[in-house]
């Protein structure tokens, strides 16, 4: 699972596609969920990373 990490929030989703502006965003059940501008997205993080506590970034 992914997760896009938003301006004005975050979407979890299971996979995701490059396009020529943006990702394409999909479920578990493969239906599109969002598009995100590559200008809006801060970040693209496997749930994985996301959820490790083991160390900081500050």
């Amino acid at each position: 699972m992914y997760r896009a990490i938003l301006p004005e929030g975050q979407v979890l989703c299971e996979r995701y596609q490059h396009i020529d502006d943006g990702l394409e965003l999909y479920d578990a059940d493969d239906n599109f969920l969002a598009f995100v501008p590559y200008s809006n997205l801060h970040a693209l993080l496997d749930e994985e990373v996301y959820e490790e506590n083991d160390r900081s970034v500050m």
